[in-house]
């Protein structure tokens, strides 16, 4: 009998600590791709002002801070943005903008003279510094954003 309720307390202790282990990585929760605005408005000149128009919105859906330095962001065509040292703190959003600018802790930019997102349909890829895909963004010929 007292090996029965040994095992049984052995089996409440281990799911309690499984839960315990488990909880970390459920409240971590991760970055993802929230938005991507792909069709600036107005025409497409090539003005900085518009190509900031165009971006990628990331969100942390962690309960913590979490670092993004070293990880990728590219379309179909190989176009890589390779973040600096940055982190997003939790629940917040981190504009990649395609144009110039100077970064801060919400806006990093790009630095491209001409349009990187396809109007007529393409794919935001978030890697992470190992080249594993953490998330993917994909649309088609309408609108000018699309929610991911």
């Amino acid at each position: 009998m007292r090996k029965l309720v040994m095992a049984a307390v052995s089996v409440v202790v281990a799911a309690l600590l499984g839960a315990v282990v488990a909880a970390p990585a459920e409240a971590a929760g991760g970055i993802i791709i929230y938005r991507a605005y792909y069709n600036s408005p107005g025409t497409d000149n090539g003005s900085n002002g518009n190509l900031n128009a165009e971006y990628i919105l990331l969100k942390n859906t962690s309960t913590v801070a979490m670092a993004v330095t070293g990880w990728t962001l590219r379309d179909k065509a190989n176009h890589v943005y390779k973040f600096p040292t940055t982190r997003i703190n939790p629940g917040k959003y981190l504009y990649i903008r395609t144009g110039k600018g100077t970064n801060n802790p919400s806006t990093r930019y790009w630095n491209k003279t001409w349009y990187i997102w396809n109007n007529t349909g393409d794919t935001a890829y978030l890697r992470g510094p190992a080249g594993g895909l953490r998330d993917s963004c994909t649309w088609g010929r309408t609108g000018s954003w699309r929610n991911c």
